[in-house]
Order: structure tokens, then sequence, then C-alpha cells
């Protein structure tokens, strides 16, 4: 997938009329050739649905995704014998395709697969709530102080043989909290809560810090768009008043399919975003996985954070309008869409002709019955007959040498 670089951003705010995004600042952490955080754009991720052990099935999965732009792939490992053909997809996509930098889901009392996992892939997966299983007791009122140190050191013996490993391995892990599935304690000592949330990553970010281990990307997901937004904006708040500076992966967990999915997605991660919070995103969508990254682009594109494609700038239509504007879109859209990095309007009369659509690279706007004007940005460059229009813009890209072939 091809992509400009990043726009130049600084420290991190959101004051007054400043149109531009100024993302947080995060330490860059290398998951495999992939770079998240630092001054990288915000990367796409997605999983594959194929079941680990389908050596054939998973390394199509991962292919079909990382071809259509996903650069990150997780894969879930809920078993030694999953952990172990690890090993085998990666050698197979180096062998029939590329390396792909690849991300392991461990959670139940995982350590003795976190630890087989972490010789196969660049990053691991942990849910804090689950890496430690505590199994609750109906009768329990609360936690002593006493119990809950208790807890917590044995978390720590549980991760260090595995923050060792990545650390040695200079790979890196992802703490991915849950809002349904915090541990008891936390439940019971913050209650149901988005505090609960970001205190329960922060437990395992100390832990990961008093063995020297920095390779760290949290995440605080949640299937209610106002739970997750509040907890993504608690954990920065708490991560930089004491200073750690960890990327932050974003997403909706469980958001659905279809319209709602994509639009339940959209508001909590584009709404983190455009506070400067994320470094990495998913999708998460009850559908093909392949379904998701077209959506991660959108939201990114949208608020200018990554320009992937086209950005088509078009009235909504009205009795002005000089010709069937929904249809002369999507012509314009099917000729053009392949291209990378710029803004096309189609606008359907003078009126919102050059003034609304004054940032776009070209226009193509309805000023006379039949006939369309064509712009180079403010610019009238010529006018052609309306059957000839799509050729005519097409040919103008082409003179400026901005067009490139469909592959």
């Amino acid at each position: 997938m091809q992509t400009l670089p990043a726009p130049t951003q600084s420290a991190y705010s959101n004051l007054g009329t400043d149109t531009t995004i100024h993302r947080r600042k995060t330490r860059p952490v290398a998951v495999g050739s992939i770079i998240i955080g630092g001054n990288n754009p915000v990367v796409v991720q997605s999983m594959i649905n194929e079941d680990t052990l389908d050596i054939d099935g998973a390394v199509a999965g991962i292919r079909r995704l990382h071809e259509i732009g996903c650069e990150i792939v997780r894969v879930t490992v809920p078993s030694m014998a999953h952990a172990r053909a690890l090993a085998q997809i990666k050698q197979k996509l180096i062998d029939t395709y590329q390396i792909v930098p690849l991300v392991a889901d461990v959670h139940h009392n995982g350590m003795k697969i976190a630890l087989e996992v972490a010789k196969h892939v660049d990053k691991v997966r942990i849910n804090p709530g689950l890496y430690v299983f505590e199994k609750p007791k109906p009768d329990r009122t609360e936690y002593t102080p006493a119990e809950f140190a208790e807890i917590g050191d044995n978390i720590r013996d549980m991760l260090e043989p595995l923050v060792i490993s990545l650390r040695d391995q200079n790979k890196a892990m992802r703490i991915g909290v849950n809002h349904g599935s915090l541990a008891e304690r936390m439940l019971f000592t913050y209650g149901d809560t988005p505090q609960g949330m970001v205190e329960s990553a922060l437990e395992c970010v100390r832990i990961c810090q008093s063995f020297d281990f920095h390779n760290l990307i949290i995440s605080m997901k949640a299937s209610r768009v106002p739970v997750m937004v509040a907890a993504y904006r608690l954990l920065a708040q708490r991560m930089d008043a004491a200073g750690m500076d960890y990327p932050i992966h974003l997403g909706v967990t469980e958001a659905g399919d279809g319209e709602y999915g994509r639009i339940k997605s959209t508001a909590g991660i584009a709404t983190l975003l455009a506070e400067g919070i994320g470094d990495t995103l998913r999708v998460s969508l009850t559908e093909a996985p392949e379904k998701e990254i077209p959506v991660c682009y959108s939201i990114l594109q949208s608020l200018g954070l990554r320009k992937t494609m086209v950005e088509y700038v078009a009235c909504p239509s009205c009795g002005r309008t000089l010709f069937n504007l929904e249809e002369v879109l999507h012509q314009v859209r099917s000729a053009t869409n392949h291209l990378i990095g710029l803004d096309i309007a189609v606008m359907g009369c003078i009126v919102n002709g050059p003034g609304e659509m004054a940032d776009a690279d070209y226009g193509y706007v309805g000023k006379t019955p039949g006939y369309i004007s064509l712009y180079r940005g403010r610019d009238e460059i010529k006018r052609v007959p309306e059957a000839d229009g799509v050729a005519e813009l097409i040919a103008l890209i082409k003179a400026d040498d901005r067009w490139m072939e469909p592959e």
C-alpha cells in the first residue's frame, strides 16, 4: 500500500482554531519492519480468522490482508500446538511471499504459550485480566491490600520470563486491556470503570519497566464508545503524568458489522485520533478481515493523518446541478481511485464550484448545460462537452505528470 509521508506534527495540543492534529509524543517501537509511534504514520493492522493450525489457510489469510495494506497481522494462539505452528507459518510466508510483521494473541494462563510464540513473532499481545487468571470467589466482598499485592507479585512472576525473552530479542509486547475481561480484584477495587482498565495496564507497564523493557504498546478496548474514549483519555493523561511515552493502539472491540459497525468504530477511533491520541489502530468488524482495512484508511485519510487514496470533494446536489452528480462522481472515482494523494472535486454548478473546491488539485464543474469546466486548483483550464469530461480530466492529470496506470 503506497502512502504519502505523515504531516509534520508537534506537541500534543487541541486548542482554538488550529486545524493540525498534534499527536501525543511517543517512543518508536519496532514490530518487525514496521515502526509504531515516534514520528511515523499511524499503523494499520487486523487479525486473520483462520485457525492457526491450518498452516496454508493462515498463510493465505495473512497474505490477503498484507496485500491490501494491512501492515501488521495478528493471529490467535490458544494452545502450544498453535504456538509451534507459527514457526511453519512464518517460514512459508518467507518461502512463498515475503516477511510480514506478525503478532500473537495469548490469553488464559498463557506463560508457556507466550514463551514459545515469542520465538516466532514480532510482538506478543497479552490481556492482563486473563494472562494470570484469578478464579472468582462467590463469597468475596473485598480485596485487602495484602491480597491485592500478593496477586500483583504473582503477575510479576508470571510475566518475568516473557518480558525478559522479548527484551533480549528486541521484540514488542502489547498490553491489551479489554473492558469486558477485567480481573476480579480490579473490579472490586476500582469498579467496572475506565480507571480499573487503566490501573490494570499500568501495573503491567511498571512490571515491564522494572526489567528495563520498554518495547510496549498499550490498548484500552471496550465495546461501548464512551467507555473506550474515556479509558484512552485517562490512559494518555496518566502516562504523560508519569513520563511514560509508550505508543497507543486504538480500537472499539466487538463493533459489529455493516454500516453501524463502521460508524461505531469511527466514532471512537476518530475522536481520539483528532485529539492526538493513537499510533496504530484496528477496526474490528464481524465480517471478513479484509473489509476492515478500507475503513482504517478512510478514517486516517479523513483526518489528514495518512493519504493513501484520492480525496473526493463533491457537493450534495440540488436544483442548480447541471448533470447527474451521483453518476458522474462514480465515473470519476472509477477512473481515478487508484491514484495516490490527489484531491479531486466534482461540483454540480458554479455556485458550489471554484470557491468550495479551492483546496482541490483538480475540479470537474458544471457551468453551462452540456459542458464541463475542468480546473487545476483555482484556475479554469478548459471547457469540454459533458460526454468527454472524464477522459479530458484524465488527460489533464497526465499532462501534469501525476497519472499512473492501474496495477
